[in-house]
């Protein structure tokens, strides 16, 4: 079994090397480079099953998802005083004030921290804010992170900006911030809402964002909800074995022999590939499309559906990545552990990766070098990635699901050597931010955050899972999945997910109750 294989095949469905490379170049890169992203970062639709651009929404959902599309006129640059830094762009943000108390009361403000995509697909898949806002006569506002969706800068041309490092080097955490705090600061002048209070609410990186706009801004906002936000997954903080430990856990807590199933197929795959006519044999037992097959590809793929599989783990049937049924990892172990497959491995896996990618059943083929992509992520987060997102997610003991591993920094510096000439910053963020003893840190400077962590999601084991203070508290649940608390209510949802819920709307409406006090005595 080949080392080099680890997980780091989720950049398949992202990277745009095939502009550079061969083929068979390509995929030895690509089995040799690093995964770096969120879900939304390293989504998989292979073109026989690419989904309509609009979300299928249930009638609920479509009838509380409202907004406007606006834009901001937004600086290139907030920090420096060079000529290019005083251009500017357009910067997207959605809003709802079809629940707003209005100016008059001070009724409060609650914005989206965008990640890296288009907005308007994070508003989709974040019912819990449209379900708040009625109780709080909030202002719904979802802003868009530069380099994304409509908010592209240099005129809105893509390709101008996202060219090289010179005109990407605009594209950061800290740039998005400010434009957040630009953003929020305006549009309260001009609704004459000065004394509105702001909560930030985000999930995955969106998470991370609101938690640090509310530790670097907190003029800005009065409290943040950063969920699935794994903060502290920099500089060897957490493990580079805990992410792939968590998917590990979760199919292996749903049946010993399903792990063991996966765990064996790896070499089987390689043994396979090696005969003469293996490819096929493999093209033929997965239902690959005739364009292209290679063994590191098919790898990339069955590993990129049991990893967003596992970070997708939801309690209800979903729409979130790709179709797929309540309880996911359950489902793709009934698959392989159903006794109509025999011992027939690949027939296994097989039924188990239809869960993820073909759960409508509407693929005749798939495509292992399909480049979609649907929601406006690439070639953003490829940045990102390569300069201060370093998250420490490759390693694999020995008990993991996948192929021991060890992270290694080098495959991530040829990765971004290669396509920018740059060198990351691995320790950049926790120098920014802050990780490193946060709780030491937190408990005497910070104030009213929310993170929350669901232990099925593969990105907990870099979150924050205890209490640092009073007011910067964990809500950690044990069966939840990424960012799960964000998501639309239905009727099918377990009591945990309730209570999760209702505890987070009684610790915002704390802080909204200590916010108007405090307004009133100042007053």
């Amino acid at each position: 079994m080949r080392e080099k294989m680890g997980t780091n095949w989720l950049v398949l469905s992202y990277t745009v090397l095939a502009l550079l490379f061969t083929k068979s170049a390509e995929a030895k890169i690509i089995a040799t480079t690093l995964k770096h992203g969120f879900p939304s970062s390293m989504i998989i639709q292979p073109a026989a099953v690419q989904q309509n651009d609009q979300l299928s929404l249930s009638d609920k959902e479509s009838n509380q998802i409202y907004y406007k599309e606006k834009f901001f006129t937004q600086i290139l640059d907030h920090f420096n005083y060079n000529p290019q830094s005083y251009h500017t762009f357009q910067q997207r943000y959605l809003i709802n004030d079809k629940y707003w108390g209005g100016p008059t009361t001070n009724s409060p403000i609650f914005v989206y921290t965008g990640n890296e995509g288009r907005i308007d697909w994070f508003a989709q898949n974040t019912g819990f804010m449209f379900e708040t806002a009625p109780r709080f006569n909030a202002l719904l506002v979802f802003i868009e992170h530069r380099y994304y969706g409509k908010s592209v800068p240099f005129g809105g041309n893509k390709e101008t900006a996202y060219a090289n490092s010179s005109t990407l080097g605009y594209l950061s955490s800290a740039q998005a911030l400010a434009d957040y705090a630009a953003v929020i600061l305006d549009l309260k002048n001009n609704l004459t809402a000065a004394d509105s209070p702001v909560v930030v609410f985000g999930g995955s990186y969106g998470g991370m964002l609101a938690a640090w706009l509310r530790l670097k801004y907190p003029h800005v906002a009065i409290g943040a909800l950063a969920s699935s936000a794994p903060i502290l997954n920099f500089d060897n903080i957490t493990s580079s074995f805990s992410f792939n430990n968590i998917i590990t856990q979760d199919f292996r807590s749903e049946s010993e022999n399903c792990y063991n199933v996966i765990k064996r197929s790896w070499q089987e795959i390689e043994e396979t590939a090696a005969k003469p006519g293996g490819l096929e044999i493999l093209r033929k037992s997965f239902k690959i499309c005739k364009n292209y097959m290679s063994t590191d590809y098919l790898e990339g793929w069955l590993g990129t559906a049991y990893t967003y599989t596992a970070m997708t783990d939801y309690p209800t049937p979903t729409n979130f990545l790709n179709p797929m049924p309540a309880y996911p990892v359950k489902q793709m172990c009934k698959a392989i552990d159903d006794p109509k497959t025999g011992n027939n491995t690949f027939e296994k896996l097989y039924a188990a990766a239809s869960i993820y990618y073909n759960y409508t059943g509407d693929a005749k083929c798939f495509n292992l070098i399909d480049r979609s992509d649907p929601h406006g992520i690439r070639p953003g987060w490829n940045w990102q990635a390569c300069t201060e997102m370093i998250l420490l997610t490759d390693g694999n003991t020995e008990d993991s699901i996948f192929p021991a591993s060890n992270y290694s920094y080098n495959d991530r510096l040829q990765y971004c050597k290669s396509n920018y000439d740059i060198d990351p910053r691995p320790t950049w963020i926790p120098t920014e931010f802050g990780a490193r003893h946060i709780h030491r840190v937190l408990k005497r400077f910070g104030s009213n955050i929310i993170f929350f962590n669901g232990l099925r999601d593969p990105w907990s084991g870099g979150g924050v899972l205890k209490d640092i203070s009073k007011s910067v508290v964990a809500i950690v649940a044990k069966e939840g999945a990424h960012h799960v608390d964000l998501r639309f209510s239905t009727s099918e949802d377990p009591e945990w997910l309730r209570d999760v819920r209702k505890r987070e709307v009684h610790i915002i409406s704390n802080w909204l109750s200590q916010y108007y006090h405090t307004l009133a005595d100042f007053s």
